[in-house]
């Protein structure tokens, strides 16, 4: 007989997202202890946004890992499997151990889906041969050790035009690569190309006109509306597609940091809480689903119209755990979200500009200075203090 079970609040994902909602619940409604579950199969937790620093030989990535047990607030439950299939109109969900889990309410922050089989030949190649990725923990020692062995030619750093986590990621390993190529002497030797799916360096103006001026500056070429489709390793031949007239353009590289393209999970997108484009359906401002009054989600897997980040979800998480505890109470949604996200871009060694905006790509600045200028107390910012406040705060509820 497959087990049975029922709880106030079911969160599948112990993400940032999941983590995040699940303690503020618990911190707010001491009645919530032990009818709050956890649902997901992972066992170790990660602060992807670290993950730059380790491809740039700055941070070892064993800093940046966690056991995902160390990290479920007390009071919930952490059901150790993975959905499979959900059923809203019957506000339950399976998993792929058989359980049923049924819920008063969901709470959907299954994060974001990596489809490395989506270029040809990447899965073969990634992690060595100059094949390099920060896109996964087994992986990321990988960029640094194509950094520093690097002898010049061409370095390629890809980014698809798919959404993908962290939408500045793809251009600030690049910037370390190129201050790193030139301490050891080959930049000059050496041709930077970034090849990105989208048609601009940043959708928000005021930082895409600071950033144009960094790859000015550095000598890097820019190609827009490419999408890495194919890599042939044996000849060091990456292949482009343009976005818009389909023709293909063949590369040879020294080095290619990829960026993979990325999707909705695929037990939400063949799930009756996906949108056409297979995201989480739900209201940008309430995070409430749009078909389903007990269903709420955040983060990577939801249609919000927002950058996927970390910072994203940190002001995503209050504003789900108050409306999931209206609901509860029977009350009306009181909580709103403004599309709030920030990005912290390093643009080199001890340099980053703190981009911040809102839904209308409006920069929603915290600091009295201007964001857009490359500063080293931002750089500190996010290599010391953000994974601080990521663990003992964000994670806990407390922020």
């Amino acid at each position: 007989m497959p087990r049975q079970l029922h709880y106030a609040v079911a969160i599948v994902g112990a993400g940032s997202a999941g983590l995040s909602v699940a303690a503020r619940l618990l911190r707010a409604s001491k009645g919530l202890h032990g009818s709050v579950a956890l649902v997901d199969p992972q066992t170790k937790h990660y602060y992807q946004p670290l993950w730059t620093l380790v491809g740039g030989g700055i941070v070892r990535k064993e800093m940046t890992e966690r056991n995902q047990k160390s990290l479920i607030p007390k009071g919930a439950d952490w059901l150790q499997e993975a959905v499979v299939r959900f059923h809203p109109d019957e506000n339950r969900f399976v998993t792929g151990a058989g359980t049923e889990v049924r819920y008063d309410v969901l709470v959907v922050a299954a994060g974001i889906q990596i489809d490395w089989d989506r270029i040809k030949g990447l899965k073969e190649s990634i992690g060595h041969g100059g094949v390099c990725s920060n896109y996964d923990y087994n992986y990321v020692d990988s960029t640094w050790k194509s950094i520093r062995e690097f002898r010049g030619g061409t370095a390629i750093f890809t980014q698809p035009n798919t959404p993908i986590k962290c939408g500045g990621a793809p251009q600030k390993i690049m910037y370390l690569a190129d201050d790193a190529f030139r301490r050891s002497g080959v930049r000059e030797k050496t041709d930077i190309v970034f090849a990105s799916g989208n048609a601009t360096i940043f959708a928000v103006p005021k930082y895409a006109e600071a950033l144009n001026q960094v790859v000015e500056r550095r000598s890097i070429t820019a190609k827009y509306k490419r999408n890495l489709v194919e890599l042939i390793a044996s000849r060091r031949e990456a292949v482009f597609e343009h976005t818009d007239t389909k023709e293909r353009e063949t590369i040879q590289y020294g080095m290619i940091h990829v960026v993979p393209p990325m999707s909705s999970p695929a037990f939400i997108r063949d799930s009756p809480l996906a949108d056409a484009g297979g995201w989480t359906e739900v209201d940008k401002h309430t995070m409430q689903h749009v078909r389903f009054a007990n269903v709420f989600a955040l983060g990577d897997c939801s249609n919000l119209p927002t950058s996927k980040t970390g910072a994203a979800i940190r002001k995503q998480a209050p504003v789900a755990a108050c409306n999931v505890l209206n609901v509860l109470a029977g009350q009306p949604l009181d909580a709103s979200y403004d599309g709030y996200t920030s990005c912290p871009l390093v643009t080199g060694y001890n340099r980053l500009i703190l981009a911040e905006f809102d839904y209308d790509l409006s920069p929603r600045e915290t600091f009295p200075f201007d964001q857009s200028k490359e500063r080293y107390s931002m750089y500190v910012l996010k290599k010391s203090l953000l994974p601080k406040l990521y663990w003992h705060g964000m994670l806990k509820g407390r922020m």
